[in-house]
């Protein structure tokens, strides 16, 4: 009976993989393949983008809503439904393909079905996997999750040079092929009768969706719905007894400064990881294939080093020392761009390595010092939040950069280095990078330089 429970533990967690694996991929799939989806279409990359940005931002507010809604829907019904809607969205993709507003619309779906993953994973292992396994069974899906960031760019690449974009919808089409067998294992659950917010959900993504408008088309009637939908969400949360937000986290001042670090510094390395094919398309007019294999993959396949190394250094010299390592490895890649962008590839490919490198250092340093401002019964809400920042951010920084590449005023060079025309604009865009990078690190060290202080 045990040797029974123990296969069907490792059937479990070998189909939960597939279903994290794809679920993974299909947020750096697309990334190498905007400037060919900008040439199908004939869009400027402030369009082209929003094929990043759609996915992005319904998955950051998935993440939200899913973590709310299953404290009263059991997990197998929202994995179905999670499932089904990856599935659906991207056949939309794949019929609807030669329609933008119908690939952006695919995307939108994709998001909202591929965040029930990484909302309920931790759940499921909880319930299903016994403890003495469950560490091992984190440890796999951790390494699923890398895998599948740092495959996207390649499969992409491949897919998108030697076949057609479109069909990057087909790939996650697989996943479905496991939802039977997880489905299967989940035990059934007794599930509380909490309401959930609609309100507030409703306002918070109409919000986000405004202020995403705003960063690509600069119209400031998208910034001033913004700030009003935000202002009736702050008075519906007052007001409502189980908010979609949580109102404590909004007193503490350290939790939301490393919240808004974490947004700042994911969402303009979302933002410059999306710039860096179009680079390399108008300047050394490399082809897709190519820019996901030798550019982009060995950037994100160094996470995993970085990821373990980073996690090492919170643990012996504390947050702060990761934090400025992965800060000062982001700055020199950004430097590599800002003063070689026309140089030679393999300059590219070596800031992506330790831009990668830098952000897995500053995700550890951000999620350990966030942790440490929480007390025990906070730490769902609290980490929720940041999951949901950091999502979100990345959707707004890829949008806000599509915006800012069709700018005229950017062309001008302003780094004497850089002789290329076509190149000034990528290497004046870093500036804006390192601004951004550089606000981030002072607010987070302003705020956690005394750990011992909550």
């Amino acid at each position: 009976m045990q040797h029974r429970n123990e296969v069907q533990t490792s059937r479990f967690i070998l189909w939960l993989s597939i279903l994290t694996f794809f679920s993974v991929m299909n947020e750096t799939m697309f990334n190498v393949s905007l400037p060919d989806i900008a040439a199908y279409f004939h869009i400027a990359p402030s369009a082209a983008n929003w094929t990043n940005t759609c996915f992005s931002l319904s998955f950051a507010i998935g993440v939200a809503v899913y973590g709310k809604i299953s404290e009263h829907t059991g997990m197998r019904k929202l994995l179905l439904f999670g499932m089904l809607t990856y599935g659906f969205g991207s056949v939309v993709g794949l019929l609807g393909h030669g329609w933008y507003p119908g690939v952006l619309a695919a995307r939108f779906l994709q998001g909202i079905g591929a965040s029930a993953i990484p909302s309920l994973i931790m759940v499921m292992i909880v319930k299903v996997v016994e403890p003495g396994k469950q560490g091992k069974a984190f440890g796999l899906i951790g390494s699923v999750v890398a895998f599948g960031e740092g495959l996207g760019p390649v499969i992409g690449g491949a897919v998108s040079g030697y076949m057609h974009w479109s069909l990057l919808f087909a790939l996650p089409l697989l996943s479905l092929l496991a939802l039977p067998f997880v489905l299967r294992t989940l035990p059934d659950e007794m599930t509380e009768g909490k309401t959930f917010d609609m309100t507030g959900a409703v306002l918070l993504s109409a919000g986000i969706l405004s202020f995403a408008l705003f960063t690509t088309l600069f119209h400031w009637i998208y910034l001033t719905a913004s700030l009003v939908l935000f202002a009736l969400l702050a008075l519906h949360i007052r007001r409502h007894r189980n908010p979609f937000l949580e109102p404590f986290l909004f007193r503490k001042k350290r939790y939301l400064a490393g919240v808004l670090t974490g947004a700042l510094l994911l969402g303009t390395v979302a933002g410059f990881i999306s710039m860096v094919p179009y680079l390399m398309r108008a300047v050394y007019d490399m082809p897709t294939g190519l820019i996901g294999s030798a550019i982009l993959f060995p950037g994100t396949l160094s996470v995993i080093l970085f990821g373990m190394l980073g996690g090492m250094l919170a643990d012996r010299r504390g947050h702060i020392a990761a934090m400025l390592t992965g800060l000062s490895m982001i700055a020199v890649g950004f430097l590599v761009v800002l003063f070689y962008a026309d140089r030679a590839p393999w300059f590219i490919a070596a800031s992506m390595i330790l831009t990668f490198g830098g952000l897995s250092f500053v995700k550890t340093a951000v999620s350990a010092s966030v942790a440490s401002t929480l007390d025990e019964n906070e730490a769902g809400s609290g980490m929720g939040m940041l999951n949901f920042a950091c999502f979100l951010a990345e959707g707004i920084g890829i949008a806000g950069v599509g915006g800012l590449l069709t700018k005229p005023w950017l062309d001008s060079p302003l780094v004497g280095i850089v002789t290329s025309q076509t190149a000034a604009l990528y290497s004046n865009m870093m500036l804006i990078f390192m601004a951004l990078v550089a606000f981030g690190g002072i607010l987070f060290v302003m705020f956690y330089k005394r750990n011992s202080q909550r």
